[in-house]
């Protein structure tokens, strides 16, 4: 890991805890395909403090403990993302894969914000520091996306624009506060049918280089761009448009949006006293969405991660 490493990180005398704080593709175009059939992507990438939370601690064998309120739609399985993560890195670092893992599932799964991604990101630092490993930067981005696309950009940690097939990234300008309300309708959306159902032509990239003032200056240079995967994932998934309707008529919402391939969508607020009150409001109307209200964030290490 990197020096940096070490500000997302909580120790303790047993272990360290990281966050897996939600992904959000602010905007994501869709501009080519590769011959493998890859989708090729331009995307202003994110993150909410809504967060997982992951630990580490030492112990004879690799184990992991699934809790929070989406711990019981995953399995503690071989091929469980973080216990992936936790064998690779011990592989590169050549040690033995011996850890008590736990993790904390508050984010819903297969949603489009990153959460397994995420996941598995965090297991990656609080392994690393566990085991005291610093493996070289361009080694462990390799493990990364043999881990999935989504994995590089959440163990950055950072807002980047991210291209390619989501190895691609590079840094985006400073992002202002703002409030976020998550919305997902409670259905499990699988990315692989939403981007066999997207058809059309391609998409131009769309990236900005000036930093916006604030976060009503954000939502006017979002307007002016979109996600194109939204169109075949409502085809799919109605419920997608009901949830993006709530939120466009929320008190404050700048504007709304679907993150990744959905279900989940966000609305965006000046603050988070405006989207506090718009998700209470959201969450008392549909009381079988999930709803979660945070800010806006463009550099994880400033989430404090929750037990």
């Amino acid at each position: 890991m990197t020096a940096r490493s070490g500000t997302l990180l909580a120790a303790s005398r047993s272990g360290y805890r990281a966050a897996a704080p939600a992904k959000l593709n602010l905007y994501l175009h869709v501009v080519g395909k590769r011959e493998d059939g890859y989708h090729l992507l331009d995307s202003l990438v994110a993150f909410a403090d809504v967060h997982d939370t992951v630990t580490a601690v030492g112990s004879d064998r690799l184990s992991l403990k699934l809790d929070g309120p989406f711990g019981a739609a995953l399995t503690a399985e071989p091929d469980n993302l973080v216990l992936r993560a936790a064998r690779r890195l011990a592989e590169l670092g050549g040690v033995e894969p011996r850890a008590r893992l736990r993790l904390i599932k508050r984010l819903p799964v297969a949603s489009g914000i990153g959460g397994g991604s995420a996941d598995a990101a965090a297991a990656l630092r609080v392994l690393a520091a566990l085991w005291k490993l610093e493996p070289a930067a361009g080694d462990l981005n390799k493990l990364a996306m043999g881990l999935g696309a989504d994995v590089p950009v959440c163990l950055g940690g950072r807002a980047v624009y991210m291209g390619g097939i989501g190895e691609k990234l590079a840094p985006a300008p400073a992002l202002p506060p703002a409030g976020l309300v998550l919305v997902n309708p409670g259905v499990p959306l699988s990315t692989p049918p939403v981007f066999k159902a997207r058809t059309g032509p391609f998409s131009e990239p769309a990236r900005f280089t000036q930093a916006p003032r604030d976060a009503r200056a954000l939502a006017k240079l979002l307007e002016a761009r979109r996600n194109d995967l939204a169109r075949p994932a409502i085809a799919l998934l109605p419920a997608i448009d009901r949830v993006l309707a709530a939120l466009a008529r929320s008190g404050g919402c700048l504007i709304a949006r679907m993150s990744g391939s959905g279900a989940t969508c966000f609305g965006l607020y000046a603050d988070r006293a405006a989207a506090a009150q718009a998700g209470r409001a959201i969450g008392e109307a549909e009381p079988g969405w999930w709803v979660a209200a945070g800010n806006l964030v463009g550099d994880i290490s400033k989430v404090q991660p929750s037990v």
